[in-house]
């Protein structure tokens, strides 16, 4: 996903395009920032993707490694498939002097004489560069070598107060190694970025950034997800759907089934959200795709994203009840992705669907199922703010979204495992029911923001043409309790003639 904010002559672009937009633009030049975080959350890929772009822009970048050697460096760029032949890497080791055990002086601390020679290194490859942007990996080494915190601070202050001199935007890499978890970097750093790496106890390790502080600049509070891929970092900005506002004309859209738009008031309004539960089987998923080829039909695009099902079962399954998505996928018209649970964080799969927005133009999202989307984030506490905040995105980008969830249980008192009828501003109702020694199927909408809607219970069928409905169920009482008494003189049942 590219940034939103356009970068000035005095910011300086991190290579990381979510980044960027979380900063409001990038980096302040000529200042000294820390990336901190634990060994393997990615400071390294963010570093060099740092150097990188300004390598692009012409920029003299200068890479300093007190804890990796070139050759690792130089490995890992392979694995992201960058050149790193725009940029010096200087590997600091200590002198030979300092490893020989009869040439250390014993009326000094060999900490003492390390820590300035280590310093002093640093300053020569800076004059030899002249670089105007440097990364030094990592804080660590010097940390260990200060030996106390104070040191520590006036020798992190002295490496500010040169870099300043010199020009440079400075990235300070710290892998948070210490037992106290020293925060004196924070008080002199222009700006904090910490990168956390979470293990869940179940699928892939999820990582997130957070900006801990940019003096003097406004940016995204709070925590963003992000992966490490091929080609460095892709970080996914929390979605704010208040900044994110459309004009668009808030139009019935049919579904194509007759009886269904009655059921309906007429249809569903653009910019709306569909909530339709149900047990397993009922065809939650058929009425929702339905919706999605019916838009197709009227010249738009749908992107559909599948939690539960094999989408090659999907396919053929939708196609033997008269629903042809392989040729709307071919066209180019439906974008449908079946999404891994486990291996998913929320924030990625909120830029897959803003990318189905942004890049395709697709105006009706299909999200199947929300059971699926809970399982993507069990240890996360704020489904429903995530749910909201996509949806309220999607409405204001004149999307209309259809989502499933499938209820516990079969028959009689069912229950959702979570409860999001309050955020969709329809919700439609599917139902077992047992007549005349058969199970029978059942729907009604309960629920629409935007205007009237029919409030009776149809029987509907699924089979080779897809979805049908029948007359309202007036000759039946109890119908969404799974056993409904006959109250009437007729049967009124599909498939059934009157007494």
């Amino acid at each position: 996903m590219t940034s939103t904010v356009a970068l000035d002559a005095s910011q300086a672009t991190t290579g990381i395009a979510g980044l960027d937009d979380i900063l409001c633009g990038g980096l302040t030049r000529d200042r000294l920032y820390l990336i901190e975080g634990s060994p393997g959350a990615g400071k390294t890929t963010a570093a060099l993707s740092f150097l990188l772009a300004g390598a692009a822009a012409g920029e003299k970048s200068l890479y300093i490694t007190l804890s990796e050697t070139e050759h690792e460096l130089r490995q890992t760029s392979l694995s992201h498939g960058w050149d790193l032949a725009g940029l010096d890497i200087f590997e600091l080791v200590p002198p030979e002097s300092l490893l020989d055990e009869m040439q250390q002086q014993s009326l000094l601390y060999s900490s003492d004489l390390e820590l300035g020679e280590t310093t002093r290194m640093i300053f020569d490859a800076v004059e030899r560069s002249r670089p105007s942007r440097i990364v030094i990996d990592s804080l660590s080494e010097i940390r260990l070598l200060a030996q106390n915190s104070l040191r520590y601070r006036r020798q992190v202050l002295a490496l500010k107060h040169y870099f300043a001199r010199h020009g440079a935007t400075v990235l300070l890499l710290d892998d948070m190694t210490s037992e106290n978890q020293d925060k004196t970097v924070h008080s002199v750093a222009h700006g904090v970025i910490r990168l956390e790496e979470l293990a869940p106890e179940y699928g892939a390790e999820r990582r997130r950034i957070r900006v801990v502080k940019y003096r003097g600049r406004k940016y995204r509070g709070g925590y963003h997800d992000f992966t490490i891929k091929t080609g460095g970092l892709e970080v996914y900005p929390r979605l704010i759907s208040s900044e994110h506002r459309t004009v668009f004309d808030r139009t019935p859209l049919k579904s194509g089934i007759k009886g269904l738009d009655g059921l309906m008031g007429g249809g569903l309004d653009r910019g709306s959200s569909c909530l339709i539960l149900g047990p397993a089987g009922t065809g939650k998923s058929l009425l929702s795709l339905t919706f999605a080829l019916s838009a197709i039909g009227r010249g738009e695009k749908a992107a559909v994203f599948v939690f539960d099902e094999e989408l090659g079962l999907l396919i053929e399954r939708s196609r033997s009840l008269g629903l042809d998505l392989q040729s709307a996928i071919d066209s180019g018209d439906l974008f449908i992705q079946q999404i891994d649970a486990a291996e998913l964080s929320p924030g990625e799969f909120t830029a897959k669907v803003r990318a189905c927005i942004d890049t395709m133009g697709a105006r009706t999202v299909v999200i199947d199922s929300l059971n699926g989307y809970q399982a993507a984030m069990p240890e996360e506490h704020f489904l429903l703010l995530h749910i909201h905040e996509l949806l309220q995105f999607l409405n204001r980008q004149g999307a209309t979204t259809f989502l499933t969830v499938a209820q516990h249980g079969l028959v009689g008192d069912m229950k959702a495992p979570l409860d999001v009828t309050y955020l969709a501003d329809t919700v439609m109702l599917l139902r077992y029911f047992e007549a005349i020694g058969e199970v029978r199927r059942a729907i009604s909408v309960i629920k629409k923001r935007s205007g009237p809607h029919e409030k009776t219970i149809r029987e509907y069928e699924i089979g080779a043409r897809g979805l049908v409905l029948g007359p309202p169920l007036t000759n039946f009482q109890g119908v969404l309790r799974g056993a409904p008494n006959f109250v009437g003189s007729g049967v009124g049942l599909l498939g059934e003639t009157s007494a």
